[in-house]
């Protein structure tokens, strides 16, 4: 464990880097904050007296305001603070965090060294769970696409795709000792995260009660599909790269949630920008996307291979995702992803109808979600 003075020059020096805007140069609020009074520090209350302490040691006599952002589906909470009128967002993790052991801090670093547009961190409290990041604002890539015509929509897309290709072509020329080199979707991830989707979407949230039969063909599926796709070559992952998780700002798409990263499939993150849970795209666009993305990526590798590796990553991508938000549903009582379900459960049927292999899997799903037959 390091020092109280060894912690404090850590804190000082993620200071350094992130560096302060004008306050000429700072965003107007977003409409979409909420229409209340913003809680004001010191001497105001907040929801976590960790973000008071924080605020109170580090701007006290200075003018702070903070406001509660929606989160996402981990256990972070976050705020929008105002000091002296410069906007940041704070990221409260549920637990203490040594700086030098943060998946975030050392994955953002490698990402912003290998030129992927990262957020900074302007400051960061380990003891009280606290980082100070860069704000990016508010509008998402899936907010971005609404009503955008399909000349911008494309140029989104090849932006995203472009940093991917960065993504994959940095981290493969770089050292491998940083712990996202360390974890990769591996048979026993990819396996773990469709047992989820079976207990948390089909038992839970759909009180799907599966006979023998059914249950020996979706073990058998989920096994074939986790075998292929861990057998592939592996690059380095987002691991949550989709329309929520890339904000539009400064006329550049920004990376969030990135803390999970790992090794894994070429074609990991492309199925989930592609086949998005959010965004509804054309089969033309995202094939279109797709085989620019292979001319960049893996000029070598077949065109009916990677189509073949897509679609396969995204039946488990899809499924893993209806995991998440049976489990949202079911366990945590949000209601907050449950529009995504439609669309995500016809991203599965559209390709598992392409693979006879797949063909049991298929059927046994289908006796259960109607959405698949």
């Amino acid at each position: 464990m390091k020092s109280e003075s060894e912690r404090r020059a850590i804190v000082r020096s993620a200071r350094r880097r992130g560096g302060r805007r004008s306050a000429e140069q700072l965003p107007p609020l977003s409409p979409a904050m909420p229409d209340v009074a913003p809680a004001v520090f010191p001497g105001g209350a907040t929801a976590d007296g960790r973000v008071a302490q924080y605020l109170d040691d580090r701007f006290r006599a200075r003018d702070v305001k903070v406001w509660p952002l929606s989160g996402d589906a981990s256990t972070r909470r976050y705020y929008r603070v105002a000091v002296d009128g410069e906007l940041s967002v704070l990221s409260l993790n549920p637990e203490p965090f040594d700086a030098d052991q943060l998946s975030f801090v050392i994955i953002r670093h490698l990402m912003a060294g290998w030129g992927l547009p990262v957020p900074e961190i302007r400051d960061m409290e380990g003891a009280l769970g606290i980082l100070l990041l860069q704000d990016l604002g508010d509008l998402t890539l899936q907010e971005a696409l609404k009503g955008a015509r399909p000349a911008k929509r494309k140029e989104l897309y090849r932006q995203a795709l472009d940093q991917l290709v960065v993504l994959q072509r940095e981290a493969a020329g770089a050292p491998q000792r940083a712990v996202c080199f360390q974890v990769a979707f591996d048979f026993e991830k990819l396996s773990w995260e469709l047992h989820f989707f079976w207990k948390h979407f089909l038992e839970a949230y759909r009180k799907c009660d599966l006979s023998v039969e059914d249950r020996a063909s979706v073990a058998d599926g989920f096994h074939r599909l986790c075998a292929e796709i861990a057998s592939w070559p592996r690059v380095m992952c987002h691991r949550d790269f989709h329309s929520r998780n890339l904000m539009s700002h400064a006329e550049r798409l920004w990376w969030i949630d990135f803390q999970d990263a790992r090794m894994g499939p070429v074609t990991y993150d492309l199925a989930s920008l592609l086949r998005d849970s959010y965004v509804d795209l054309d089969e033309e666009f995202v094939a279109e996307m797709a085989e620019e993305f292979r001319q960049r990526a893996v000029p070598g590798e077949a065109r009916d291979t990677f189509q073949r590796r897509l679609e396969l990553m995204s039946i488990q991508r899809n499924l893993k995702a209806l995991g998440t938000f049976g489990y949202q549903g079911a366990v945590k009582g949000s209601r907050v992803y449950l529009p995504y379900i439609p669309r995500t459960l016809a991203n599965v049927r559209r390709n598992l109808a392409r693979y006879p292999e797949l063909s049991g899997l298929r059927r046994a799903l289908a006796h259960h979600l109607e959405e698949l037959r």
